[in-house]
């Protein structure tokens, strides 16, 4: 009888230690990578979960007026999750100001917060890699991807002589070499800066005929 009871002790004492973790809510919580950005630079930020359970997160990010994005899904498949941002922030888009990332995990939230501040970065907008991509692969013109750079790219950063025009688009010519620039600009070599100087220089110097 006594043996039984000791069973049942140790069982009980077993089940109150077990239960608290099994029936408890998993938790998330997200760490930033740091809190303030600026034009050009990409949102990095990591979710961590104390647990698996196949739920995807679930992400908002709002601005300082309580404006806020789409729901995003962000799938689980691990305890620590790295979620960079493919797009740069653009001034076109994003004013600057205080930002806030709301996150929902399996029925548990966390939110963190970032401030972006103004800045001298030379930002090219994303549009622009999509036709330099085309233009490398020879399925655009040089024409045509000088005039992409006349009409997207702001003034201020590459300035385009105004005798550009329909008639003329066969006319211009980018060495062949230029190609190669333009790759190391895709792949991150180089910034938008230097893209951008490269660029000027060979206008300003008649290299790129226009």
């Amino acid at each position: 009888m006594k043996t039984k009871q000791c069973l049942s002790i140790i069982v009980l004492v077993i089940v109150s230690v077990l239960l608290p973790s099994v029936y408890a809510t998993p938790t998330v919580e997200i760490l930033m990578e740091k809190t303030t950005f600026r034009y050009c630079e990409k949102l990095f930020y990591t979710i961590e979960v104390s647990e698996v359970t196949g739920d995807p997160a679930i992400i908002h990010i709002r601005d300082q007026a309580d404006k806020g994005s789409s729901a995003i899904s962000i799938p689980i498949s691990n305890q620590t999750n790295p979620i960079p941002s493919m797009i740069p922030f653009e001034a076109e888009i994003f004013p600057i100001g205080k930002y806030f990332i709301d996150v929902e995990y399996a029925g548990a939230k966390d939110s963190a917060e970032f401030d972006l501040i103004d800045s001298e970065n030379v930002c090219i907008p994303t549009l622009m890699k999509q036709v330099a991509f085309s233009w490398i692969n020879d399925k655009m013109s040089d024409g045509f991807f000088i005039d992409a750079i006349n009409k997207f790219i702001d003034k201020n950063i590459i300035s385009i002589p105004d005798k550009i025009n329909e008639k003329n688009l066969e006319s211009i010519h980018i060495p062949k070499w230029m190609k190669n620039t333009v790759g190391w600009w895709l792949e991150d070599k180089i910034s938008d800066n230097e893209f951008s100087q490269v660029i000027q220089y060979l206008i300003n110097k008649e290299i790129i005929v226009i």
